[in-house]
């Protein structure tokens, strides 16, 4: 049970860092534009995928807090 947990805890860690890493190359885009040119448009699209990323990362941090609570309970019984 706690090696399956471990590794849910591993997979969730790894989203963390992947909806990090695609927030920053979005907020690094929609900089870019910024200073090219002021296209609204598109700005906005980078801004959406900014607030979707950050809002998986902080869900994917959750879960694997969620996580590693149930390890700590499932551990203390034994």
């Amino acid at each position: 049970m706690t090696t399956l947990l471990i590794i849910v805890l591993v997979v969730l860690c790894a989203l963390v860092v992947i909806s990090l890493v695609r927030g920053i190359v979005a907020f690094l885009k929609t900089t870019k534009l910024d200073l090219e040119s002021g296209e609204t448009q598109q700005n906005t699209e980078m801004q959406l995928l900014q607030n979707k990323m950050m809002f998986a990362r902080i869900k994917y941090q959750a879960l694997a807090v969620l996580v590693v609570a149930i390890i700590l309970a499932v551990g203390g019984r034994g």
